[in-house]
């Protein structure tokens, strides 16, 4: 009799377990290949979000080439930004700290720049305000080969951070960007004057040097650096054979020149930088002979967010917030 229960009970434990081992290797086979569709298919092609960003839905863009205001919806404005102001070769973590930052700027430009450009939100001048290109002259100047991934790239960046803003204390911050700090960011009050923003403070950044825009050298002729003082400060007058010629009396807490001597004249390394066309305010200077040699680190005026550091730290794996939250003290990342 024993028996005869056992036999009914592996006849019953047979009927129900085949069938769930058959039917969970069958599911996760499905899930897998499901799986794999998803992100072929996402490889492809990239749709994108349709965000409802109510009185910021669209914005007038004025081209400073030709006076015309084009009128776009916010996110495919970005996506000429974001083409235009960071290479498509970045890591793509670094490509969605862009946009974000990128939307935060044009955010802040249209509620406390009203009135800059007339009827127009914001300007394609990267001088001003960002730059911008349109999609078929973006792509028109990449390699053929690798146009679709770049795109797909830009787009995925828009479209992680839609919706996304980046705040301080509630409120939209203006959030400044540069091509790399050389290892430090600048306070903008050593920039532009003024006071500083509390959400834009000096930081450190590693990995910028492993990039050509980390140091460059620029070298000038006694004569041709003379010309240059003197096209802005017509009483420039300058004695070469004395020690202090050229003298930096003063640095910025990020290292930079915060005052330099320069013969009979005291300039702030802002304004040095501006009349040599130098890519940064932090730069060594030695009379050589007949020459002047200035040795200079970083690219951009310093503030706010790195674009060479996005890449560095987005390489080392963090992820887009951390990076803006890096580069801007004490803020947060908001949906409109």
């Amino acid at each position: 009799m024993k028996k005869v229960y056992i036999i009914l009970f592996m006849l019953i434990f047979c009927t129900f377990a085949i069938p769930i081992i058959f039917t969970k290797n069958t599911v996760s086979g499905k899930i897998q290949n499901d799986t794999e569709e998803i992100k072929e298919n996402t490889l492809e092609e990239i749709e994108m979000v349709d965000y409802d960003y109510k009185q910021y839905d669209t914005i007038k863009l004025l081209h400073s080439d030709t006076g015309e205001i084009e009128e776009l919806p916010l996110d495919t404005y970005l996506l000429g930004v974001v083409s235009a102001e960071m290479p498509a070769n970045f890591e793509q973590e670094a490509l969605n700290a862009q946009a974000l930052v990128a939307r935060t700027y044009t955010i802040y430009s249209i509620v406390h720049n009203q009135g800059k450009h007339g009827d127009a939100d914001i300007c394609d001048d990267s001088g001003c305000c960002q730059a911008w290109i349109s999609k078929e002259d973006r792509m028109a100047r990449w390699d053929e080969d690798k146009r679709d991934t770049n795109w797909r790239k830009i787009e995925t960046a828009v479209n992680t951070t839609a919706g996304k803003i980046i705040t301080y204390e509630g409120a939209v911050i203006d959030a400044f960007f540069h091509s790399n700090s050389g290892g430090t960011t600048e306070a903008p009050v050593n920039v532009w004057g003024g006071t500083n923003y509390p959400y834009l403070q000096s930081v450190e950044t590693a990995g910028e040097d492993a990039y050509s825009q980390y140091s460059s050298e620029a070298i000038f002729t006694k004569e041709e650096f003379n010309n240059k003082i003197l096209a802005k400060h017509s009483d420039f007058t300058i004695d070469y054979t004395k020690e202090d010629a050229i003298k930096i009396l003063e640095y910025t807490e990020s290292g930079r020149i915060k005052t330099i001597k320069i013969g009979n004249l005291n300039l702030s390394g802002v304004e040095v930088r501006t009349l040599l066309g130098l890519k940064s305010a932090n730069f060594t200077v030695t009379i050589d002979g007949d020459n002047i040699k200035f040795e200079v680190t970083g690219y951009g005026h310093g503030v706010g967010m790195s674009q060479y550091g996005a890449d560095s730290m987005a390489k080392s794996g963090s992820g887009y917030e951390e990076i803006v939250k890096h580069f801007y003290t004490g803020v947060e990342i908001t949906d409109m």
